[in-house]
């Protein structure tokens, strides 16, 4: 009887010795806390708490890769289009960005010259795109608890294939390292349609935080 309870012994312990081998290891810390600015509270969010200001220098300096697929429009030929840029500080108030991309129609850049009002969370961006249109847009920075920023970019009208054409960019950052951006179009006064959603992603950054 004692070598029949001796076996069932050993074979319990090792039944647990292989389920914690088994076990997938936790997440570093630092891979929970790299989705944005917002500290740990140590407790749920509350209605009344209050969001990091946006620091631009830690989200956007550096270089970023893109790509995606365009529809026609007087901005150009529908299709793939992907693209390099680069973010660099001119002051403690204003950015510039050079963009250097390949779409159906070819090569081409984009420079933008963005003013950042941080206190009043406000953008403003001047874009000069070497395809013969030139826009400045607006836009409010907003922020959840959750950690994830939101600028939404409107253009005045401007002039681009004939047309008379206004641009929305809504884009959401996800962290340092990547952020999404979700672009429509309006014609002429018609509504708004898509121009496509792409990610964009800063190289030697690990998107996912890790």
């Amino acid at each position: 009887m004692s070598s029949r309870l001796d076996v069932i012994a050993i074979m319990a312990l090792a039944a647990g010795v292989i389920a914690r081998e088994a076990a997938p290891a936790a997440a570093p810390a630092a891979a929970l806390q790299q989705r944005g600015q917002m500290p740990t509270l140590g407790r749920p969010t509350q209605a009344g708490d209050e969001t990091p200001l946006l620091d631009f220098d830690t989200y956007f300096l550096g270089t970023w890769t893109y790509e995606g697929v365009v529809p026609d429009s007087p901005l150009g030929s529908g299709g793939s289009i992907s693209g390099t840029a680069t973010f660099n500080k001119v002051s403690d108030t204003v950015y510039e960005a050079l963009t250097e991309a390949a779409g159906p129609d070819g090569r081409f850049t984009v420079k933008e010259r963005i003013e950042y009002q941080k206190d009043q969370k406000t953008m403003t961006r001047q874009v000069t795109d070497s395809r013969g249109f030139t826009y400045t847009q607006h836009a409010p920075v907003g922020a959840d608890l959750g950690g994830f920023y939101y600028i939404y970019f409107e253009s005045e009208p401007f002039m681009a294939g004939g047309k008379s054409v206004k641009l929305k960019d809504s884009l959401r950052l996800v962290s340092p390292g990547n952020f999404r951006v979700a672009t429509t179009i309006s014609v002429d006064g018609g509504r708004y349609t898509n121009l496509g959603n792409p990610w964009w992603r800063k190289q030697g950054v690990d998107p996912a935080g890790k």
